[in-house]
């Protein structure tokens, strides 16, 4: 009788890490022997990114009421446009960089784009400052989703679908806490210091997410040559590791083989593919009328409390403070959600079951805004509308694009992601603000919308089965 394999790397347990502690954690995260580490630099990338949003989001709101709510459809007019332009731009960089080195280009002219928003802010008169506001509005709105977008392309393509599953929840843990940090700072600094010197801290984090990139490629083995193929030190990695007769039970949490042949290697085709790609595949439009129907209920809710919050709030630096607050409310029950209900929930219910939860809790929260139009029901459910969003329904939509071909990955999905999102945006605070039918007539007239939101989810769910056979059959 043959004797069995030893166990390889990939299933031991991290060492130092008694055995019953790794349990507890593979229990509770779903993160199985030889992810960890690849899970925690994941974790760490989304964190910097996060945060350094988290840090501007609230200065971003209070300008927008600083240049008056009247004009918040305006500036949702502004950043659709310049999304539309963003995209080919970014699809052509795609098409002709590597993944890391994009990727880092990326993160770095934004960066650089945050130090002249602060020399401008410290050195031009006050009355340019209203129009300043508005052009920053403009340019955070396009930066969190393209940074955003950015980072699920990357896991998307480093990790399989059944990984995803798992582990996407867990990886999102990353990113709230990074919201929480980046609420927090801005929170309980705004009052204290001249919001607009933040801007290093979030500069600052970037960077750190910067080399999180880099060292995830290094992390797996794949980065590769002038040439196209790996280097030594990779292929011995993938022999090691992903070897054509690995011991029963190998986790392997990457998928390298195919990433040490894609990570140097460009993706090709032409700037305008992922729009292509998004009106010919009946599975990539439906996700693309799911982002959609999100964005419009989520515009029909931003002038409403833009308006409560300048209403109830008259001071600038109390108006930022509050709206940290808030968004520190939502990532701590995101936070929760994450830990202990979001892989579960994929597990139990499945893909598309868990992708309608958002919509379903979207038409129960709009009809009862609409019967009870108060602060407070707005408040609760809001909070609770964009903890589903974060902890269940984006996870769970970065998993429908795992069964997709790698261009997808990252041309349609970044324009989903971008585009697609603005204009929703577009449509919901121009029907809002032509309509204007008042907190009580705009959740009433949201209801259908989410009702269909909720068919197309379930709809995804049933259509992602067919195109994971169509990816195996290929």
């Amino acid at each position: 009788m043959t004797p069995a394999s030893p166990p390889g790397p990939r299933d031991a347990p991290a060492r130092g890490v008694p055995a019953p502690l790794a349990e507890f954690v593979a229990r509770l995260t779903g993160v199985r022997p030889g992810e960890a580490g690849t899970v925690l630099l994941s974790c760490a990338y989304f964190f910097c990114i996060l945060a350094a949003y988290f840090i501007l989001r609230p200065i971003r709101d209070e300008m927008a009421v600083a240049g008056d709510v009247r004009n918040i459809r305006w500036l949702f007019t502004g950043t659709c446009a310049g999304m539309l332009a963003a995209h080919p731009i970014f699809a052509a960089i795609v098409s002709r960089w590597s993944r890391r080195r994009f990727v880092t280009v990326c993160y770095r002219f934004f960066m650089a784009n945050l130090a002249v928003f602060f020399l401008l802010m410290k050195t031009l008169p006050d009355g340019a400052e209203v129009w300043l506001g508005r052009i920053f509005f403009v340019w955070l709105s396009i930066f969190n989703l393209f940074v955003v977008s950015v980072f699920w392309s990357f896991m998307i393509d480093i990790f399989k679908e059944e990984q995803g599953k798992r582990l996407f929840g867990v990886i999102g843990v990353g990113g709230t806490l990074g919201g929480v940090l980046g609420s927090s700072v801005t929170a309980f600094l705004a009052e204290l210091v001249t919001p607009v010197n933040l801007f290093w801290a979030s500069i600052l984090l970037m960077e750190c997410g910067v080399a999180c990139v880099k060292g995830l490629d290094r992390k797996a083995g794949i980065v590769v040559g002038a040439s196209g193929e790996p280097p030594a030190s990779a292929k011995t990695s993938e022999r090691r590791d992903v070897g054509a007769t690995p011991p029963p039970g190998t986790i392997l949490p990457l998928k390298a083989k195919r990433g040490a042949r894609e990570a140097g290697a460009v993706i090709g085709g032409t700037a305008l593919d992922g729009i292509r790609r998004v009106v010919e595949s009946p599975y990539l439009f439906g996700i693309c009328l799911f982002m959609l129907l999100f964005t419009i209920g989520s515009a029909f809710l931003y002038p409403i409390r833009a308006e409560v919050i300048s209403r109830t709030f008259p001071d600038p630096a109390a108006q930022t403070a509050v709206f940290a607050r808030l968004d520190l409310a939502v990532n701590i029950l995101t936070l929760c959600t994450q830990l202990f209900l979001t892989r579960r929930l994929i597990k139990w219910l499945g893909v598309g079951a868990t992708l309608a939860f958002a919509p379903l809790l979207s038409l129960a929260g709009f009809a009862l805004l609409g019967v009870v139009p108060v602060f407070a029901v707005f408040v609760v459910f809001q909070v609770l509308r964009r903890a589903s969003e974060f902890a269940l329904a984006r996870p769970v939509r970065e998993v429908l694009y795992t069964v997709l071909p790698r261009a997808d990955r990252y041309k349609a999905k970044n324009f989903n992601d971008t585009f697609v999102y603005r204009t929703g945006d577009l449509i919901g605070v121009w029907s809002h603000s032509v309509l204007g039918l008042g907190m009580a007539g705009s959740a009433q007239a949201m209801v259908p919308i989410s009702g269909l939101w909720l068919v197309v989810a379930l709809w995804l769910g049933r259509r992602r089965k067919l195109e994971k056979a169509r990816k195996q059959a290929g």
